[in-house]
């Protein structure tokens, strides 16, 4: 069997549902371990037959300690497990929505700052952290700072909520926005959020180019 786990919940946790729907097939099956710790806790309970591989999908970043603690037991079970396990090079599903080149023409976000503090970012990107050093626009490093706890991971999440606003492109519920991988449909609330307009009408359409983009490819490529 082939088993892809997440610590992604809610819309993270349906992205991965829709990969393996429509890139795998339903090849997989998709769990949500909730959080790395929990991730860690599944894998020492691990007894997996001769063909089970599990493919985790594991947010590493950087500039979290924590994160780096637990991703460097991730990678001595992984090493240990002849094969079953095999990590993917993933920084967190957010940074997927993020670096996604159709994002802000399909969502119609009107958030000039946050387009062009996405666009910095985005561009300073480098080993699973945000390297400030290549950051030279100041509304963007005053953005950066307002973080309390500065870490990439919550500037991603962040951002990416703030761009994905309006309801029926949201990654905050339960599941991801309905414009991500239904027909195209029009906001319930016109007045109070602006909407894009997708070339691609059919929610299939949508979510599969969403998949075949660059980032998430390069993390598909180890499967």
């Amino acid at each position: 069997m082939k088993y892809l786990w997440t610590e992604d919940t809610g819309a993270g946790f349906h992205f991965w549902q829709l990969v393996n729907q429509h890139f795998f097939d339903g090849e997989f099956v998709v769990e949500s371990k909730e959080s790395n710790q929990g991730i860690l806790d599944a894998i020492y309970q691990l007894q997996p037959v001769s063909d089970d591989i599990y493919y985790i999908a594991f947010d590493y970043v950087l500039d979290n300690q924590d994160i780096r603690n637990k991703y460097r037991i991730l990678k001595q079970l992984a090493n240990q497990s002849n094969g079953h396990i095999v990590i993917l090079d993933m920084v967190c599903f957010e940074y997927l929505i993020l670096a996604f080149d159709k994002l802000i023409s399909w969502t119609g976000t009107g958030k000039k700052d946050k387009i062009n503090a996405r666009d910095e970012i985005l561009s300073a990107m480098e080993n699973h952290r945000i390297n400030l050093s290549k950051i030279k626009d100041e509304k963007t490093l005053q953005y950066l700072s307002g973080f309390k706890r500065f870490s990439t991971e919550r500037v991603m999440k962040s951002l990416a909520g703030e761009l994905t606003e309006n309801e029926k492109w949201s990654i905050k519920g339960t599941l991801m926005g309905e414009c991500w991988y239904k027909n195209c449909c029009v906001s319930d609330h016109k007045d109070h959020f602006r909407c894009g307009k997708p070339e691609l009408e059919s929610g299939n359409k949508k979510v599969t180019a969403l998949i075949l983009s660059e980032v998430v490819q390069q993390i598909l490529k180890t499967i």
